[in-house]
């Protein structure tokens, strides 16, 4: 492992991975990335359900997101290597007219950004997403460039042309501490040594605070728990009532029932599935919680009652790492020279980290992003004027 380096980026997962690859990019290659695990991309990475979308309420977000989907529209020219990217689309279902309120001002927004937007109404949905159950709908929007990317092809895509450019990816390698000198950072300890750098990137997920508190910065980021099931349906088919209508969506349809936050969307022979669980405590603990599974029955049934015949093949649990305004953190942290945070995605770091990864390279790069970070610095915690995200799903 080399002994020196111009940036040490911790964590191997999406965000760290894109940030190695615009780093070289912009012609810096003296760089080590560095990932406990024996592979890239299998912890937050590895666990979320793929999604790409333009609806949110956060006008960085937005930004965020026309950037970082035209780099996965692009990607096998850009990157160089293939990816798996369904644009199918979103659908948000709203049920309370609070909801529908909030919607139409970012529908607004979005649109005046050029994002496609539609408004429906709950018949336009259920012809949309076909087996949808629109009861109690009183609205919906829907984007057709959204839709379901695969994330572990998206960052072995960023680390393999990054190791290409000269990059270091050094696997199963912990760090263990960051040694701070007058006020810099000026080397990452691990378990296979020390590598003296001036400049450090923190991506490492829900981790972020530990790390974070490496080199002396509190990074107010906390794990939450996440589940994902995989529905199968017997005889191996989802439309087995061929001569009735479709009980599922035959496309990858990103469908979001807003007010509870169930989700669906298909996947291969299955469903894929998911809600939130409101009384979840910060955790690093991704063990499955079955007992939680008849909660998100109970409202999937009500919403998609094809699943009331399906039998759950598998499922597992990941890490949202949230904030308290659910924005992520891009930029220098405060208080020590050299160490950069890109944490805190909140739910969304999988879709964003295209665009994220470039505008931290070009920080430390020194140039000049050309998007206004403010939303994301890091002192924005304690002055005030945290703006924050309500599609929070």
């Amino acid at each position: 492992m080399k002994r020196s380096a111009e940036v040490v980026i911790i964590g191997g997962g999406c965000m760290g991975a894109s940030v190695a690859y615009h780093l070289a990019r912009r012609g810096v290659t003296d760089v080590v990335l560095v990932e406990r695990g024996q592979l890239l991309g299998t912890g937050s990475t590895g666990r979320n359900a793929g999604g790409v979308r333009h609806q949110f309420s956060n006008e960085a977000n937005i930004r965020l997101s026309i950037e970082s989907i035209g780099v996965l529209e692009r990607f096998a020219d850009e990157v160089g290597q293939p990816i798996d990217f369904h644009q199918d689309g979103y659908l948000f279902l709203l049920s309370a007219p609070a909801s529908v309120e909030t919607f139409r001002r970012n529908v607004a927004l979005q649109r005046s950004l050029g994002v496609d937007v539609q408004w429906l109404d709950a018949q336009e949905a259920a012809r949309l997403a076909p087996g949808l159950d629109a009861s109690g709908v009183v609205g919906a929007t829907f984007c057709q460039r959204d839709g379901i990317a695969d994330p572990n092809g998206v960052t072995m895509g960023f680390a393999k042309t990054a190791q290409a450019a000269g990059v270091s990816i050094e696997r199963d390698t912990e760090v263990t501490g960051i040694r701070v000198e007058a006020g810099r950072v000026a080397a990452v300890e691990t378990t296979r040594g020390t590598i003296d750098t001036r400049r450090v990137v923190n991506a490492t997920g829900p981790h972020a605070r530990l790390i974070g508190r490496m080199a002396g910065v509190e990074v107010p980021v906390d794990p939450y728990r996440r589940h994902i099931f995989i529905a199968a349906f017997e005889g191996g088919g989802m439309n087995a009532q061929e001569s009735g209508p479709p009980r599922v969506p035959s496309s990858r349809i990103m469908v979001i029932d807003f007010d509870t936050t169930f989700y669906f969307h298909r996947e291969g022979a299955g469903l894929l599935f998911g809600m939130g669980d409101p009384n979840e405590a910060p955790t690093f603990d991704t063990t499955v919680q079955w007992d939680f599974l008849p909660q998100v029955i109970d409202v999937a049934v009500t919403r998609l009652p094809a699943l009331a015949d399906a039998s759950i093949s598998h499922a597992w649990a990941g890490l949202y790492e949230v904030t308290p305004d659910a924005n992520p953190i891009i930029g220098p942290a405060d208080g020590v020279g050299g160490f950069y945070l890109i944490n805190g995605f909140s739910g969304h770091g999988f879709q964003h980290c295209p665009a994220a990864g470039r505008l931290l390279a070009d920080l430390i790069t020194g140039r000049d992003p050309a998007f206004d970070l403010t939303p994301f610095a890091a002192e924005r915690f304690t002055s005030g004027v945290a703006s924050g995200e309500r599609y929070f799903v």
